[in-house]
C-alpha cells in the first residue's frame, strides 16, 4: 500500500472522529459528505466483486447453457456459506466500530483477535461440512444429470476455499469499520484483476470447476495481503504485543446476538431461494441458466446498495459508540436516500443495457432473451430494494439486527415464496420475478418503517 494511499485513510478515519467529538452537530452538506466519502471505496469495492461474477458468467458461459446452469444451480447455497462468513465478520466488526467511537481502540483491538480465532474455527467447521455433501448437492436441488458433475466440483473446491473467504470478509469489514474504505476497495480491484488472470488458465484447463479455482486463488492472495494490513498497518487495529491477550466472553456473547439473527436470516433466505430453485428446476436448462445470469446482472444495480449499506454500518456505530444518537439517526437516513438514488439510475441503466450485457454473459439466444424479459420486471422494485438494504445496514451498526432479520424472512416467506409457486404455473420464470419484484418492494417499505421507529440507543 502507498504512502498516499495510507494517508487518505488516515484523513477519512480523522475526519469521522472530529465530527464525532464536535459538540454541536455538524450540518446535513458536512454529513452527507462523510456519507459520500465513506460509501465511495465501498461501492467500488462492491462492483469489483461483481465484476468478478461477470468474468465467471461470461467464461463459463462461452462453455454452453449447461455450464451456466451448473454455476447457477449451486449458487444460492454459496451465497449461504458467503452470509454466514459475513455474518460473523459483521458481528464483531459493529463491536470494533462502537469502541472506535468511543475512543476505545485497545478494546478494538482485542476484539480483532477475538475475531480472527473464531473465524478459523468457524470457517474450518463450514469447510468441512460442505466438502461432505459436494457430491449430493446438485441431486438435492433437481439437477439433472447432464450437469450434475460440473455443480458437483464447482462447489467442492468452492468449500475449501471457504477459510479464506472468511478471513477475507472479515479482515475487509474490519478495515471498513475504522473508517477505512479505500484500501479494501483498492485489494478488490485486484483480487478483479487476478480472478481473471487465473480464470483464464484454469477454465481453459479444467471447464467449470475452473472457475471455481480462479476465484479461490484470486481470494487466498487477497486474504493474505488485507490480513497484513488490518493486524500490522492499521493505525487503529494493528496488534501489539505487549497488550494484553485475555479472553473475554461477552466479546462472543455481542459477536452472537448481533451476528446470530444475520446468519438465521441468511440461512432462511438461502432456503427459500434454494427453494425457489427447486421451483425453476422444472421449467428446463435454458430457464436455469437465464435466471442464473439474470441474477449475475442485477447484482450490479444492488451491489452499490451494500456499499453504501457497509459505509452506513461504520457511521452508525462509530456514532453510537461515542454517544450521539441523533447524528446516528442522522447518518443512516442520509445513508438510505443515497443508495436508493444511486439504484434508481442503475435500475433505469440497466433497463436499456440488459441485452447487450446478456450477449457478453451468454452466446445462447433463448437464455439471452429470457433473461432481458424477467430482469426488466424486477428492476421496478430497485428503489425500495436499496432502502431495504441500506437501512438493514445501518441498523446493524446500532446492534440491531434480530428485528431486520424477522423482517426480511416474513417478506420473503410470506410473499415471495407463495407468489411463486402461484404464478410459475401460468408465468413461469418470469412469474417468479415478478413475485421478486413485489416481495422487494415490501420488505423496502418494512425495513424504512423500522429505521424510522428505532430509538438509535444502541
Amino acid at each position: 500500500m502507498k504512502n498516499t494511499d495510507m494517508k487518505k485513510n488516515t484523513d477519512n478515519e480523522k475526519l469521522l472522529a472530529a465530527i464525532l467529538r464536535q459538540q454541536e452537530e455538524p450540518g446535513r452538506a458536512q454529513k452527507l459528505s462523510v456519507v459520500w466519502r465513506l460509501s465511495i471505496p465501498a461501492i467500488l469495492a462492491q462492483l469489483t466483486s461483481i465484476m468478478m461474477q461477470y468474468i465467471d458468467t461470461a467464461m463459463v458461459g462461452n462453455l454452453g447453457a449447461g455450464a451456466s446452469a451448473a454455476i447457477g444451480l449451486v449458487s444460492t447455497t454459496t451465497w449461504l456459506l458467503n452470509g454466514l462468513c459475513s455474518a460473523l465478520s459483521t458481528g464483531f466488526s459493529v463491536q470494533a466500530a462502537q469502541k472506535i467511537g468511543a475512543g476505545q481502540e485497545q478494546e478494538a483491538r482485542l476484539i480483532l483477535k477475538h475475531a480472527l480465532i473464531t473465524a478459523l474455527i468457524f470457517s474450518g467447521i463450514l469447510m468441512t461440512a460442505g466438502i461432505a455433501v459436494s457430491g449430493s448437492l446438485p441431486l438435492w436441488l433437481g439437477a439433472g444429470e447432464d450437469i450434475r458433475q460440473n455443480a458437483s466440483g464447482y462447489f467442492l473446491i468452492y468449500a475449501c476455499s471457504l477459510p479464506a473467504f472468511q478471513l477475507n470478509s472479515l479482515a475487509g469489514s474490519m478495515l471498513q469499520c475504522s473508517g477505512n474504505m479505500r484500501t479494501p476497495a483498492i485489494l478488490d480491484a485486484v483480487m478483479c484483476g487476478l480472478d481473471v488472470l487465473f480464470n483464464l488458465l484454469f477454465i481453459w484447463l479444467w471447464g467449470v470447476p475452473g472457475a471455481a479455482l480462479g476465484t479461490a486463488l484470486a481470494t487466498l492472495v487477497i486474504c493474505t495481503v488485507k490480513l497484513w494490513i488490518v493486524t500490522f498497518r492499521s493505525s487503529t487495529l494493528n496488534i501489539r504485543r505487549k497488550e494484553p491477550r485475555m479472553f473475554q466472553k461477552n466479546i462472543l456473547y455481542r459477536m452472537v446476538r448481533i451476528g446470530l439473527p444475520m446468519g438465521f436470516e441468511h440461512i432462511a433466505i438461502c432456503g427459500a431461494m434454494i427453494a425457489s430453485t427447486r421451483i425453476i428446476a422444472p421449467l428446463g436448462t435454458v430457464a436455469i441458466a437465464a435466471n442464473s445470469i439474470a441474477v449475475t446482472a442485477e447484482s450490479i444495480c444492488y451491489m452499490p446498495g451494500y456499499g453504501i449499506a457497509a459505509a452506513a454500518t461504520a457511521l452508525t456505530g462509530q456514532s453510537i459508540g461515542a454517544g450521539r444518537k441523533n447524528l446516528a439517526r442522522s447518518f443512516s437516513g442520509l445513508s438510505i436516500l443515497l443508495g436508493c438514488l444511486i439504484m434508481t439510475a442503475a435500475g433505469i441503466l440497466m433497463y436499456f443495457l440488459c441485452p447487450a450485457i446478456f450477449r457478453m454473459l451468454t452466446p445462447d439466444l433463448q437464455v439471452q432473451q429470457l433473461a432481458a424479459e424477467v430482469l426488466r420486471i424486477e428492476l421496478f422494485a430497485e428503489p425500495l430494494f436499496a432502502a431495504s438494504i441500506v437501512a438493514s445496514g445501518a441498523l446493524c451498526g446500532a446492534g440491531d439486527s434480530l428485528i431486520p432479520c424477522l423482517l426480511n424472512l416474513a417478506s420473503i416467506w410470506g410473499v415471495r415464496l407463495p407468489l411463486s409457486v402461484l404464478l410459475v404455473r401460468q408465468w413461469g420464470l418470469q412469474g417468479v420475478w415478478f413475485a421478486m419484484c413485489v416481495e422487494l418492494c415490501v420488505r423496502g417499505l418494512l425495513l424504512v418503517f423500522r429505521q424510522q421507529r428505532f430509538q438509535w440507543q444502541g
